[in-house]
């Protein structure tokens, strides 16, 4: 039967394989791949079919071609009536086929910023699990230092005990300690998959692809900047969509507006007459009256509803760059007081707890301390480290909110 150490080395052998296997994607990589993502590919396949509808905008209606007798009386007379063939067409007035066509294009320019909201949301949802499973990394990486120090405690404490210089529960606590450390283990293996699975399913790949992140962790100055009103309104994908909105609702009532100008017609029949009369023939053009007062009431009022839509959009631009501007202050103010805290874990809390590892090593080893000191000392260092690793997650949790709100990518 394998030891325990024996399992352990099995283990990370099996992970080194794997991991020499395995892709190292950086994050660059990864973002890049989100392109590739269903839900973004159906935004092209949308606009590309709004772009299709938009090229048959100038289509005329139908020609319309009709035959059958005329004037012809019920009591039959050989002299009375003809038979008539006729042909009609309207034609649309070509300022309101251009009115029509040009709204059509700019729905496609609203679907395709659209389309970059939906890619910033993926994007972020990418940078998260991403960082998540860095910091789990770095976490798996500090439980093994852990593990080193309480194996080498144990197999100092067991020669203590052949000696007498040690107490057997004092035994059992390390041992329990270093088991504690696999269910530890275990739970950021489980999270590391779950991340895995997460990206590839952004990147749109099969979810049990195993890869490699790069640990190497940048640091914004994100504190420190000043929001830019214009520079944000520029950046953001849903401003530039009310943007587009409202573009396209003056391209609405353009084509709204076009309805006041008339359409024509034109209409020629040929009838051959009974009994030997002359043929005959019609020749007629027509037009249409839009402006007068029955006919012009719905444009008029879609006019004025235009004008509310737009009204509503520019409001709505304005409250989203207000409510911008305050979600970016307080994002700033978080991020200064994280990168604090964080600092205080670095320079004050771990060196602390180090010291007193130390000391408590250094009692044990000179007999004026016990295990159980030394045991809190691992212990105590090792939940710093985690809560480091904690407020550093935090920190790029943070960092990619503010990248989102800034839609920097």
């Amino acid at each position: 039967m394998k030891t325990r150490n024996q399992i352990i080395v099995t283990a990370l052998i099996c992970f080194v394989g794997l991991s020499a296997k395995a892709q190292r994607l950086p994050l660059d990589t990864v973002l890049a791949r989100v392109s590739a993502n269903p839900e973004l590919l159906s935004y092209d396949a949308k606009i590309s079919a709004q772009d299709a509808y938009a090229t048959g905008a100038k289509n005329l209606d139908a020609p319309k071609i009709s035959a059958g007798q005329y004037q012809v009386p019920y009591q039959f007379s050989p002299n009375g009536g003809s038979f008539m063939i006729s042909g009609e067409q309207m034609f649309t007035n070509p300022a309101k086929l251009k009115a029509k066509q040009d709204y059509m294009k700019g729905l496609s320019k609203v679907t395709e910023t659209d389309k970059d909201y939906v890619k910033n949301q993926l994007i972020a949802q990418a940078k998260q699990s991403y960082y998540e499973r860095v910091m789990l990394e770095k976490k798996l990486a500090l439980l093994q230092n852990t593990q080193s120090l309480l194996e080498y405690m144990l197999k100092d404490a067991n020669i203590r005990l052949t000696y007498g210089k040690e107490k057997l529960p004092n035994i059992y606590k390390a041992k329990a300690d270093l088991f504690e450390l696999d269910n530890t283990r275990e739970q950021i293996n489980n999270e590391i998959s779950q991340k895995n699975i997460m990206l590839n399913t952004l990147m749109n790949q099969d979810k049990q692809t195993a890869f490699m992140v790069d640990t190497n962790i940048v640091l914004k100055d994100y504190e420190t900047a000043i929001t830019d009103t214009t520079n944000l309104a520029n950046a953001r994908s849903d401003i530039k969509g009310i943007n587009r909105n409202i573009e396209l609702q003056q391209l609405n009532a353009q084509m709204e507006y076009s309805k006041r100008k008339p359409d024509f017609g034109i209409q020629a029949a040929h009838m051959i007459s009974y009994g030997g009369y002359a043929n005959q023939y019609i020749l007629m053009a027509s037009v249409t009256i839009p402006i007068v007062p029955w006919a012009s009431k719905e444009y008029k009022a879609n006019l004025k509803g235009i004008r509310y839509e737009v009204e509503e959009l520019q409001q709505k631009r304005v409250d989203i760059l207000n409510q911008a501007e305050g979600q970016l202050a307080g994002l700033r103010t978080d991020i200064s007081s994280k990168k604090r805290q964080i600092n205080n874990y670095q320079q004050n809390i771990i060196p602390a707890l180090q010291n007193s590892y130390k000391t408590a090593l250094l009692a044990y080893d000179q007999n004026t301390g016990d295990l159980p000191s030394v045991l809190n000392g691992i212990k105590d260092l090792q939940t710093a480290r985690m809560e480091a690793l904690d407020r550093l997650q935090e920190l790029l949790t943070l960092q990619v909110a503010y990248e989102k709100e800034n839609e920097r990518n």
